[in-house]
């Protein structure tokens, strides 16, 4: 698996969150498409597959649920996606 592979999952990854945010996926489906990207979860340290896992999770939980839950929102689970795929992108590019 090679450094420009992990690139094209993280921006891929990217996009299908502003794809979630414009309800052209699902949280499941933007879930699978993260969880399918080896070669980025392969060249990151192994808490951040575990962080990405734990936001994809609780994302996907919080769409079952007809209101938003009180423990987080969604907006807040996006904010933070947007911010793991940035902490990835500057662990990638040091």
């Amino acid at each position: 698996m090679t450094q420009s592979q992990a690139f094209m999952q993280l921006q891929a990854l990217h996009d299908n969150l502003q794809r979630y945010e414009e309800c052209a996926i699902s949280a499941s489906e933007l879930g699978d498409q993260a969880r399918a990207a080896q070669a980025l979860l392969g060249s990151l340290p192994t808490r951040y597959g575990q962080v990405l896992l734990q936001l994809l999770d609780r994302l996907e939980a919080s769409t079952l649920a007809a209101e938003e839950s009180c423990t987080f929102s969604q907006q807040e689970l996006r904010d933070h996606l947007y911010g793991w795929v940035q902490k990835a992108k500057e662990y990638l590019h040091a």
